[in-house]
């Protein structure tokens, strides 16, 4: 790409899976163009220039490129602080189809991390800078694959679903049933079936709720959804997980493993989730289809 294209040397190469990890961090920059992400437009500050360096580093496939290299590592600002007690992992992993893993802060200043990036003893180094980490909560079999290396380089327990647990066998915490369990002081794991059989959404303090795959804001609907055309075990059982959980859950967070995070006021975020609980209850099962998916 030279200097007369949209992105002044940014682009995003042909690997793109279309994750919209990119979308996220670099919103008006990063569009999708014809089924996968594209840079539509040049920075203009210094503010674009790193919303298009997290883009770079989070990128599952490493396609978000400036004169096609990534950028040197000293520019990565991951573990990127979100909120006072959240940041985003970054370094995606092709393992996890690209998802979104956190990094959630707890008051005695240990961490809990909630799914996983692609997994290195450089970048476990970066998040452990950040205090201890004691707890891996996986939220479902998709996002498992660096569970039980990043668990033992933190001699953190890593926890995951009864119905998911082929994906992390040697689990040191297992959550069964569909009742609340809670995992850590002020944090609550909430089994969510549907998805996968054993899916599993995470609630801290009342704020902050890390949804995995179950789901997520979306931006062309303005609103929660759930990936209909992606639900692997049941979206009857999905409908049935989202009636019995909703009126159970406080948030002012969300934050998916895919799809846009999201802050609102928690009485909205409890009348959109009743709603969305009543939109999923209509649907009726349909083939897999990445393509169908309407970030």
């Amino acid at each position: 790409m030279n200097e007369q294209s949209p992105g002044a040397g940014w682009h995003v190469d042909r690997r793109c899976t279309n994750c919209d990890a990119a979308r996220q961090l670099a919103p008006g920059l990063i569009a999708e163009v014809d089924g996968r992400s594209a840079v539509v437009r040049r920075p203009r500050t210094e503010a674009e220039e790193q919303a298009l360096r997290a883009a770079a580093f989070a990128c599952h496939t490493r396609s978000v490129r400036h004169d096609g290299h990534v950028p040197a590592r000293e520019l990565d600002p991951f573990p990127l602080r979100l909120t006072e007690h959240v940041h985003l992992c970054g370094h995606n992993s092709p393992r996890t189809a690209g998802a979104n893993s956190y990094l959630l802060r707890r008051p005695a200043g240990n961490l809990l991390m909630v799914d996983t990036p692609r997994f290195s003893s450089a970048l476990a180094a970066k998040y452990a800078a950040l205090g201890p980490v004691t707890d891996v909560l996986l939220t479902h079999r998709d996002h498992a694959a660096h569970g039980r290396a990043y668990a033992d380089r933190f001699g953190a327990r890593l926890w995951i679903h009864r119905g998911d647990l082929a994906a992390a066998p040697d689990a040191d915490r297992v959550i069964r049933g569909t009742e609340p369990v809670e995992v850590a002081d002020g944090v609550s794991a909430h089994p969510l079936p549907g998805h996968t059989e054993g899916s599993v959404l995470y609630l801290a303090d009342g704020r902050y709720c890390f949804s995995g795959d179950s789901f997520y804001w979306s931006r062309s609907d303005r609103d929660l959804a759930v990936a209909e055309s992606v639900t692997w075990y049941s979206v009857t059982e999905l409908a049935a997980s989202l009636a019995r959980t909703a009126p159970r859950v406080r948030f002012e967070w969300l934050l998916p493993g895919h799809g846009d995070r999201r802050h609102l006021p928690a009485e909205e975020f409890a009348r959109r989730l009743h709603a969305l609980a009543g939109r999923t209850a209509e649907l009726r099962p349909r083939p897999v289809d990445f393509t169908a998916l309407r970030w």
